[in-house]
């Protein structure tokens, strides 16, 4: 079942998910605290969703690059992308210089996926098996 879905519209949107969270939560939530509610800047919550769009992106990279096109392309961006993201996490100061660009070259990674396996005359090595 999950073999059949586009994990780059996967990773689009967790990447997305996580931008909105990070970049709207705050104006929406910044009551919370005073209930007893930490949701902004819960290491544990950021760390997970960064593991998580990890996990998404590098399964979705790896098809693309095995079974289509061989570009190491989308692995620099991604890879660059979640430095950055990473990154973030620990110079707080700078989290909002950090996240637009980190979550840009992450979708930019997807999307450079995406459009290289839908290539007509895509690439085939000795490793292809379609």
């Amino acid at each position: 079942m999950f073999k059949n879905w586009n994990w780059d519209a996967v990773g689009i949107g967790a990447s997305l998910a996580c931008a909105i969270h990070c970049a709207l939560l705050p104006l929406f939530f910044s009551s919370l605290p005073l209930l007893g509610i930490n949701i902004l800047h819960n290491f544990k919550f950021e760390f997970g969703m960064i593991v998580l769009s990890f996990g998404i992106g590098a399964y979705s990279l790896y098809h693309g690059y095995k079974k289509h096109h061989h570009s190491f392309k989308p692995f620099i961006l991604f890879s660059i992308g979640i430095a950055i993201m990473f990154s973030r996490m620990l110079f707080r100061t700078a989290e909002l210089y950090l996240l637009f660009p980190a979550a840009f070259l992450i979708i930019a990674a997807h999307i450079n996926n995406h459009l290289r396996c839908r290539v007509h005359n895509h690439a085939h090595a000795d490793d292809c098996d379609h």
